[in-house]
């Protein structure tokens, strides 16, 4: 199925930032394209996360452009920097294997499930690190 022009312009948002936002910030952008609701957003935003294209960090309440698909299914980590915003997205296939062999020992079915990391990037910790010398 093909992306409305609401879901497209709403991604397009998502690819250009830097960091994540959140659905009012994603509002605020888009007013000079005629947007004027934050249901207009929200319904964008849902159809995206259905299709894979965008997540929501619940620790941010905010969204983010999906990395690029990985051919490894499993739960999605994301490494959320508290200083500049950035957020790299993965998936640890031991971590997967773990939590699979845990849900078949206590007969659990997992609907979803996403981990937040939360710190410093590379870049603020060589900051700290220069700055405090």
């Amino acid at each position: 199925m093909q992306l409305t022009t609401n879901q497209q312009r709403v991604l397009a948002t998502l690819q250009q930032s830097s960091r994540p936002l959140s659905a009012y910030k994603i509002l605020e952008r888009l007013k000079s394209e005629g947007f004027k609701a934050p249901t207009q957003i929200y319904r964008a935003l849902g159809c995206l996360a259905e299709r894979g294209l965008v997540h929501r960090l619940e620790s941010l309440n905010a969204y983010v452009r999906c990395a690029p698909p990985s051919t490894e299914q499993g739960v999605r980590a994301f490494a959320i920097c508290d200083s500049c915003g950035h957020v790299d997205e993965f998936i640890v296939p031991s971590l997967n294997r773990y939590l699979g062999t845990w849900m078949k020992q206590n007969v659990f079915s997992l609907g979803s499930s996403t981990i937040e990391l939360h710190g410093k990037c590379a870049t603020c910790s060589k900051l700290d690190r220069t700055s405090d010398s």
